[in-house]
Order: structure tokens, then C-alpha cells, then sequence
């Protein structure tokens, strides 16, 4: 049960490599772009084309507009020309950026297998093999007791690898089993837009059946193994809004539409199989409807309703819901109400409120109940022996760690699969078993040629912000790093939708730790890092809370002399690409380089059209800008809106052609106003993957390149060449 709905934060993408062929580009632009030199160092000058709207009074110009014409021939190329730009200001840096590639790809362990996890009577699993891009999906039958067996016969289910032969892109969203075992359905993408064709395979066969379905985001089946329910999104706002029951060689059947545009839905199966769940999803409101999944042609039932600023999540036990909800309760509690009667009057208490700690999540199981909860900025979790009626915590070592749920789908299961890791630990993962809390630990990711964590050190660092918020930061450095002001130091952030950032390990960041970089993530307002009002405060009329803090944790670690501004490059992506823009444009002076990844820059032009993906179910996290006070405070933070003739860092923008989060166009015409706006000499690059969308190269070599390069280009802002 999760309870919040979880944004894509997006990945540091930068693009495939394109010939730096500028005369092409300058005759397919000719018609209406002005001539750029036909020198490889000079920068494209993208057109000014007239267009304007009145917006609460006030004329708005956008002069590059045009740009978001993607079916423009002109707009192609020239993305082509800045992609072409970029390569020709990197050339030098190519050799670092090999390097590094082979740096990372040396640590990596290229013939791998995930830890498998049983469903039903079958463990399923993934491997990698050397040389491969993407995983192979199998499952053995489980042996005796339903113990794994490794020397039951391998049952091949996906080969990813040859499913993705002759694509620019290709991405398997998931992947849901047939109660009996015998089928399953599978959703793919080959463009990088999150557009997922669903396809049911015959286990038993290896054939495909006929039944398939486009722009689907959830599957659950039902008991009966022949009725599939999926949610569709709709084709040009993407919104999830559609229910269809689909059962095998029929057409599929439209059960339910949300027609409020705020809210998103998803469907699933309770683990004990019992029921499939529909999720409709807001921002600030939450409803579940439930269906008995052996009545596939029911209808679904709401359990609490909808009332706005309520949101809860339900877990199924034999009879009995557990929800948790934030009535009363800004950080949620968890109750337990008999299924019959769910409403407030029945419910019992089990977790009590508390704000300092925020419940999360909660996973129901025939014996157990676990608690995934968070404190400030760390995890932690709690489980409930239902014989014994007794809670367990379980412990972690690190100062700075990270650890969530993984899956655990069989209800009987009497053991819970996390993951562990912090900055200095790679990442794990455990069984806790759920009657004693003992942690068994199944997999470590090997550092292929050897790691030693006791030459890194990770600290959490404590930050008072203007207002007097205590900002956590999470920071990871070699011992020995110098603290004098010199260090190279990499400043990361997201910051909005309630997703926390999180202190993770990353086999790539070694290759800065070992060059002295040090690197800080920032546990800013907007995230629910120290809790539901963290998010709170970092949204909406808030939202410059977001900004403030990570400007105030930049200074912090100046004043510390941590770095100086000469030395200090920030990072982020998506929202944080909208972070990144507006601290540029606040201050400037304040960083040496800057990384935005398919940032969210042109705020006010996407929040003001509602027939753009995602726009209308994002009011509840930004304004409603066709307000005049929510467009006001927007419009005084929207990166585009408000750059100015100035100094900025230098700058590296990275996207994909065909991102369905952030569209291409929002880093394209930043981009392209800033290079007319700057009054520095500082890089300011565009690179733009032809072939992806907004999370990057789907191939796991493919996206180790992007993020050598996007190091290589950091390292050489810092001076450091090798």
C-alpha cells in the first residue's frame, strides 16, 4: 500500500552522439533561422518568432515558441545543431569521458542475478548476462516446503535482449502472473514517451495471445485467470482515467472513468488475493474502491468515499482492513475496521499518531503487519506479530542510510525482503525475518575489483535555514579530503511531490569520490524527508521554501568551508531541474557549474495549457495559475520567466526527444533564452538523446555512457582532467 503517488524524479539523461555536421544543419534551417557560423565552436542562435497572450492582464511574449513543434523539420534540426555544439565544445573532454565509462563498467558485475522472490508455486527472478543491455526475466519451480531450487530448470519468460533488437529504446514496465502461474501479462515501451503496450504471454506455449491493449499504467488479475483489469491513460494528457475489465478473447470493457481531472487511478491485487483495489489519486485526497476477485463482473465499491484532504491506503487480512490515514493525523496512523464496516466510528487504533515519525507504508501479511515508516530523513521499520500482538523494530548500523521495502508478494511469507545501503555501503538486500526482526543478508552488490568503505567517511550535516528550519544534509567524501575551502563538492537535490531524497550508494559517484569530489544531498522542503509537513511547506504558496533551503545548505557549506563557490557544482533533475533553474537565477554567483536533467523550467507556458500531460493533476502541487495569486507567486520563481541579463554558472542541460514528464521543448527554449540573455562565457550546453525520454538510455552500458559524460564535463569545470 503506498500513499502517495510516486512522480517520476527522472534521470541525469544527456543524449546520444551526433556528428558536428553544422553546414547540413545551417541549409535545413536556412528558411526561417538565422545563419550560425560554420565554425563547430560557435553556438546555435535559435530563431525569434512573434507570439504572445494576455495572462491576468499582463502581455507575455514567447519568443521561441516555435520549438515546440516536434513534427517541425527546423525544430530537429536545431536540436541536431545543439547536440552538434556540444560535441564539438566536449571534444576534449571525450578521453575523460572513455575513461570513466570504463571506470564504471569495470566496477560493474556484468553477469548478475537478482535475488529470486516467490509467487505462487514459482521463484522469479532476473539475470544479466556479460555484454548485455537489459535483463533476462525467468522463474524456477519452487522445491520442497517452497524452498528455492537451483537446480530446478530455468523457465526463460522474457528475453529482454532480443525484444529490444533493432529499437532505439526499449523498457519492460512490469510484469503480473496469472494466479495459476500459466500466464502473463507484460507492459513495453519503445519510444522513451512511457506509452505501455500491454501483451499476455501463454507461459506453458511461450506463445503470445492476441489480446493486447495501449497507454496502460496498472494491471491486476483476477481470481479466475482468464479477466485482466488495466487502467488506461489518455492520449494527450496522460492522465490514468480509465478502467477496462478485459477477459481472454474478448474486447476489453470500460468499468469506470474519472472524470475529475485532479485525480489519477491505478488498480491492483491484494496479496492474499482477495480483492482487486482501485486507487484513485490526488495530491491531497486519496479514495479506494474494492471488487471480490472472484466476482470479476462486479462492480467496484468505494470503502471510506472521497472527501477532500483525506488520504488513506487499505491493507486486506482476513476480514479485516487496516488503513492508514491522515485524519487527525498530518503524518498518518494506522487503524484496523472490520471489512464490513470501514467507516470512522469502527476504527481501532494500532499506530498512533506522531509528529516526528511519518508512516509510509504498510504491507499486510497472514501472520505479520509491517511498518515502513520515516525520521528525520532515515527510514525505518516496525513490525506487528498478530499471535503475540507485539511490535518489532528493525535496526540499522549507518549514520546515513537508506532503506525501503522490496517486493514480498506471497501472503504467507514469513520473512520481508528490503533494501539496505547508505554512501559508503553498496546496496543490499535482506530478509527480516518477521517473528524474531533478525536481518539475513541475501546480496550485496560487488564492487567488482575490490572496495574498501573504511577509506569513505558519510556524515549527516544539520542546516538552519532563513526561517529557522533545520535542514538535513547527507554528505559522503575520501578521508583525507581537505576542509579549507578547496574541495570540489557535487550539491544535489529534488524536492517536491513528497518524494524524499534519499542517501543512496552509487558505483558511478566512486569515481568522483576517488578524485576528492565530495557530495552532498540536500534534504530540502518540498520532499517529505522530515515528514507531511516538510512537503507541505516546500509547495504550492511555499514553494520557494524549496529554493531558500538549498541555497541556505550552499552557503552553510561555504561558510564551513566545505568548498567555495569556484568549486561547488549542484545537480538535479525533473523537479529538480526546476530547483537547479531557479537558484541559478537567484544566485548565480553561488556555483561554478550546473547540471539540470530534463528540468521542469518553462513553468507558467506548461502550467497554463491544460491539455499538456500531467498539467491539470498539478495544480494541487504548484497553483492553479489561472488563479491571480497562484499565477503571481509562479510566475516570480518559473526559471524561464525570469532570466536576466547576467552572469550565470556554467551550465550542462540534458533531455530526450521523447520525454513525457518534462517535454523537450521546456530545456530547448531555456536553453535558447539564456544563451541571448548571458553576459558570461561559461559552457552552456543543450544535449538532447534523439532516442529516449525522460529516463535516459534504456540500455545499462548505454546509460553508463550518459553518465560519464555528464561527470566528465563536471570533473573538467573543477580542473581535474584524469
Amino acid at each position: 500500500m503506498i500513499l502517495t503517488q510516486k512522480y517520476p524524479t527522472g534521470a541525469f539523461v544527456p543524449s546520444q552522439k551526433i556528428p558536428a555536421i553544422l553546414t547540413a544543419l545551417m541549409i535545413a534551417m536556412s528558411s526561417t533561422l538565422p545563419a550560425f557560423a560554420a565554425d563547430s565552436a560557435a553556438p546555435p542562435v535559435a530563431a525569434k518568432a512573434a507570439w504572445q497572450e494576455t495572462r491576468h492582464g499582463e502581455v507575455v511574449t514567447d519568443d521561441y515558441r516555435w520549438l515546440q513543434k516536434k513534427e517541425d523539420p527546423k525544430v530537429i534540426a536545431h536540436l541536431e545543431a545543439e547536440n552538434a555544439y556540444t560535441d564539438a565544445m566536449t571534444r576534449d573532454i571525450a578521453p575523460l569521458s572513455d575513461k570513466l565509462f570504463a571506470e564504471i563498467k569495470g566496477r560493474m558485475q556484468e553477469v548478475d542475478l537478482s535475488v529470486p522472490a516467490r509467487t505462487g508455486k514459482y521463484y522469479y527472478y532476473t539475470r544479466f548476462e556479460a555484454g548485455k543491455q537489459y535483463p533476462i526475466n525467468c522463474r524456477r519451480l519452487a522445491g520442497a516446503k517452497l524452498a528455492y531450487d537451483d537446480k530446478a530448470p530455468e523457465e526463460i519468460l522474457l528475453n529482454q535482449n532480443e525484444m529490444a533488437e533493432g529499437q532505439k529504446f526499449f523498457a519492460i514496465a512490469g510484469t503480473f502472473i496469472s494466479p495459476d502461474d500459466a500466464l502473463m501479462v507484460y507492459l513495453t515501451d519503445t519510444t522513451g514517451f512511457r506509452q505501455y503496450e500491454l501483451h499476455v504471454k501463454d507461459l506453458k506455449t511461450g506463445k503470445l495471445l492476441p489480446d493486447s491493449a495501449q497507454r496502460v499504467t496498472s494491471v491486476a488479475w483476477a481470481a479466475d485467470n482468464k479477466t485482466v483489469f488495466f487502467v488506461q491513460e489518455d492520449a494527450t494528457t496522460k492522465r490514468s482515467d480509465r478502467v477496462f475489465r478485459m477477459t481472454l478473447g474478448s474486447a476489453p470493457v470500460e468499468v469506470y472513468h474519472e472524470a475529475v481531472e485532479q485525480f489519477s487511478m491505478q488498480v491492483e491485487a491484494s496479496r492474499d488475493g482477495k480483492f482487486i483495489m482501485l486507487d484513485m489519486i490526488a495530491t491531497d485526497t486519496t479514495e479506494t474502491r474494492l471488487l471480490a476477485a472472484d466476482k470479476p463482473q462486479g462492480a467496484f465499491r468505494p470503502v471510506l468515499g472521497r472527501e477532500k484532504g483525506h488520504r488513506y491506503g487499505i491493507e486486506h487480512r482476513n476480514g479485516e482492513l487496516f488503513i492508514t490515514t491522515n485524519k487527525d493525523a498530518k503524518n498518518f496512523r494506522l487503524v484496523r475496521a472490520p471489512l464490513a464496516t470501514p467507516g470512522p466510528k469502527f476504527w481501532k487504533e494500532l499506530v498512533k499518531h506522531d509528529k516526528t515519525v511519518m508512516v509510509r507504508e504498510v504491507d499486510a501479511f497472514r501472520d505479520f503487519l509491517v511498518v515502513m515508516q520515516k525520521s528525520n530523513a532515515l527510514n525505518g521499520a516496525r513490525i506487528y506479530n498478530f499471535k503475540t500482538r507485539a511490535w518489532k523494530s528493525v535496526q540499522f548500523d549507518d549514520p546515513v542510510y537508506m532503506a525501503t521495502r522490496m517486493r514480498t508478494p506471497a501472503y504467507d511469507a514469513t520473512s520481508y525482503r528490503m533494501a539496505y545501503q547508505s554512501p559508503v555501503t553498496p546496496s543490499t538486500v535482506l530478509d527480516v525475518d518477521m517473528a524474531s526482526g533478525a536481518r539475513t543478508v541475501l546480496k550485496r552488490v560487488e564492487v567488482v575489483g575490490g572496495y574498501d568503505a573504511s577509506r569513505f567517511e558519510s556524515r549527516r550535516l544539520w542546516v538552519t535555514a532563513r526561517d529557522g528550519a533545520r535542514v538535513p544534509l547527507s554528505a559522503v567524501y575520501k578521508k583525507g579530503v581537505k576542509f579549507d575551502g578547496s574541495a570540489p563538492m557535487l550539491l544535489t537535490s529534488y524536492g517536491s511531490y513528497g518524494i524524499p531524497t534519499e542517501a543512496n550508494f552509487s558505483i558511478g559517484r566512486l569515481s568522483l569520490l576517488e578524485r576528492g569530489v565530495i557530495v552532498v544531498q540536500a534534504h530540502i522542503r518540498g520532499g517529505t524527508d522530515m515528514g507531511q509537513a516538510w512537503h507541505d511547506d516546500g509547495m504550492l504558496m511555499k514553494k520557494k521554501n524549496t529554493f531558500y533551503d538549498f541555497i541556505d545548505a550552499a552557503d552553510f557549506l561555504v561558510k564551513e568551508k566545505w568548498t567555495s563557490p569556484s568549486r561547488l557544482i549542484i545537480q538535479g533533475g525533473s523537479a529538480g531541474g526546476l530547483l537547479m533553474g531557479a537558484v541559478a537565477n537567484m544566485r548565480p554567483e553561488l556555483f561554478r557549474g550546473v547540471h539540470a536533467a530534463v528540468p521542469f523550467v518553462d513553468v507558467m507556458n506548461t502550467m497554463m495549457d491544460a491539455t499538456l500531460p500531467l498539467t491539470t493533476g498539478e495544480y494541487l502541487e504548484w497553483g492553479n495559475p489561472t488563479e491571480k495569486a497562484a499565477y503571481d507567486y509562479m510566475r516570480s520563481y518559473s526559471p524561464y520567466d525570469n532570466i536576466e541579463r547576467k552572469a550565470y554558472p556554467a551550465m550542462l542541460v540534458t533531455t530526450g526527444l521523447n520525454d513525457s514528464q518534462v517535454m523537450y521543448w521546456e530545456p530547448a527554449k531555456y536553453v535558447a533564452k539564456l544563451r541571448a540573455h548571458k553576459t558570461d562565457n561559461n559552457d552552456l550546453l543543450l544535449k538532447t538523446n534523439m532516442g529516449a525520454g525522460h529516463g535516459g538510455a534504456s540500455g545499462r552500458y548505454n546509460a553508463v555512457k550518459e553518465s560519464a559524460f555528464n561527470m566528465a564535463w563536471m570533473l573538467s569545470q573543477w580542473g581535474i582532467k584524469e
